[in-house]
């Protein structure tokens, strides 16, 4: 048995928080810059020079990325010989979070109730997914998530004989219904299985996979790349103003499901794809 404080979990938390709000991820900061070589649109390379003269200033300044700095969704993989002391991990999470948000200078963005509107003033409560798995380490991940293209989001319930096809043409039509809604460039996280709830969790999960790994599926790898040059083919472009970069990129994840359904969850994300992780 492997005994973690308290405190370590709530500096991390706390720290990540910031972290993920001033400077994406090194995958994800790297297809922004590069996405302005494959840009064929002026309008559409002025505004990804602008993206990242943006990422310049907020690393270099200490300042959020954008105004929304999110919902706290946090995936946590807690090892089975792993023991919190001093505490819950949940009130560990969320008074990192709090501290985050504010020593951070973060936006509170989340209100009590989803009725009556009253903001928390803290940022809290965060979403929180719990995975126990074997070991004795804790793999903490926090990804703050801006809702203008949460909003954007789509949940389908197609049938196994819907296919490949099927899938694609509902990503393709979520991406176009969210237009320029959703802030492009965009990163599409898909999630193909489970039941109603798990495929979204899998399209969540999916938007913290470095892009630079694509599936280790051969088929799931393929229809990754296909659909990246098939929704780069809409034309919605940088910002929504025109251009070949609507997406930067497209990872799914898959997970066993029923013999009568085919789940399907589109998490679109902007350009500000924000995640850290750390292992304790």
């Amino acid at each position: 048995m492997r005994t973690i404080p308290i405190d370590v979990i709530i500096n991390s938390i706390r720290e990540m928080c910031i972290e993920a709000n001033y400077k994406l991820a090194s995958d994800v900061e790297e297809r922004v810059r590069a996405a302005k070589e494959k840009e064929q649109s002026v309008l559409g390379k002025q505004i990804l020079d602008q993206l990242g003269e943006n990422l310049d200033i907020a690393a270099a300044d200490n300042i959020p990325i954008c105004q929304d700095t999110g919902m706290a969704i946090v995936f946590i993989r807690i090892g089975q010989e792993v023991y919190v002391q001093g505490g819950t991990l949940e009130d560990a999470i969320n008074e990192g979070i709090r501290q985050g948000y504010e020593e951070g200078y973060l936006r509170k963005s989340v209100v009590g109730d989803p009725l009556l509107r009253v903001n928390t003033r803290d940022n809290t409560p965060g979403v929180i997914h719990y995975e126990i798995v074997a070991g004795d380490q804790l793999e903490l991940i926090v990804a703050p998530k801006g809702f203008g293209s949460e909003n954007m989001s789509r949940v389908y319930m197609l049938k196994p004989s819907d296919g490949e096809e099927g899938v694609k043409q509902a990503v393709l039509e979520t991406v176009k219904l969210a237009g320029p809604n959703a802030c492009p460039p965009i990163v599409v996280g898909v999630g193909i299985g489970g039941s109603f709830e798990k495929c979204t969790l899998l399209a969540k999960r999916a938007l913290t996979r470095n892009m630079n790994l694509p599936s280790p599926l051969p088929h799931i790898r393929k229809l990754e790349e296909e659909l990246l040059e098939e929704i780069n083919q809409l034309g919605i472009g940088p910002g929504g103003l025109g251009g070949k970069i609507t997406a930067l990129g497209v990872n799914i994840e898959t997970y066993p499901t029923h013999i009568a359904g085919l789940p399907l969850a589109i998490n679109i994300c902007c350009h500000v794809n924000r995640h850290v992780t750390r292992i304790l």
